[in-house]
């Protein structure tokens, strides 16, 4: 069992900066695909990018490309998302996914196995 937990969220003004962390802790792993999605009110979740290890290859939704970087620390088994030029269109409860049987970066919630509760972003225009 992984347990994901975020940091990071907040309010900010459209234009600002955030950055996101996730820590995952349990079970050992050594390759995996950690990816952010991002749910606002009344909309499906949806993807917003995701990083592979080994690899470090990446992947970002067209919405965020340019403005989000995503990393990853294989040794702490970190992920952040640095959000950059945020808009109001952003704002969202921003959730962490931990996918360990991937053969790509997958964009779909179900191929991530584990997920953490979620930070809110919030981006006032």
């Amino acid at each position: 069992q992984v347990h994901l937990e975020e940091s990071g969220g907040g309010s900010v003004q459209a234009g600002g900066s955030l950055r996101l962390s996730c820590v995952a802790s349990g079970r050992t792993f050594s390759s995996y695909v950690m990816g952010w999605f991002r749910q606002a009110p009344g909309k499906a979740r949806e993807f917003v990018a995701a990083i592979r290890w080994p690899r470090s290859s990446t992947y970002y939704a067209d919405s965020v490309k340019g403005r989000f970087a995503i990393s990853t620390d294989n040794a702490k088994k970190t992920v952040a998302l640095q959000m950059n030029s945020l808009k109001p269109e952003d704002t969202a409860v921003y959730y962490c996914a931990l996918d360990l049987n991937f053969s790509v970066i997958g964009t779909v919630t179900g191929e991530y196995e584990y997920w953490g509760q979620g930070t809110q972003v919030t981006v006032s225009s």
